[in-house]
């Protein structure tokens, strides 16, 4: 297994495989700020290193995590601080489980919703249709 504390003079398709994204990926989160641009060789290849592979992880798994960029960018601007308190971050994090929640509360009311109309529509030989019955109704 690679060591990736070594990382030097990676190219950009090199970061994207080693982390399990793609180009576009690694070119978006340049883009935007959550990945700082990488220097360049005389022949102009941007070159990653370690520091810029360990923030990608850390921008994908959140990403995975359901943070949206904006949490993710203050959950960044933390760790370059270092200076700044863990109680910070826990605050980012506390304002997405709540959100996480609420979406969590949304879909369960979607799915009784969708249950009790996919219950009512069972019954093929009905004229009208609760499913879009229900959606007109709002």
């Amino acid at each position: 297994m690679r060591s990736h504390a070594v990382v030097k003079g990676l190219q950009r398709a090199e970061l994207a495989r080693r982390t399990g994204s793609n180009l576009e990926t690694v070119r978006y989160y340049e883009k935007v700020g959550l990945l700082p641009a990488p220097p360049r060789t005389a022949g102009g290849y941007r070159t990653y290193d370690a520091t810029h592979e360990r923030r990608l992880r850390f921008v994908l798994r959140a990403r995975q995590l359901g943070f949206p960029l904006d949490e993710i960018r203050e959950l960044l601007r933390l760790v370059d601080e270092r200076d700044r308190p863990c109680a910070e971050a826990s605050a980012v994090a506390v304002a997405h489980l709540n959100d996480v929640r609420a979406k969590i509360a949304d879909l369960r009311r979607m799915e009784r919703v969708l249950r009790d109309v996919v219950a009512q529509c069972a019954d093929d030989t009905r004229s009208d249709c609760p499913l879009i019955e229900t959606l007109f109704r709002g």
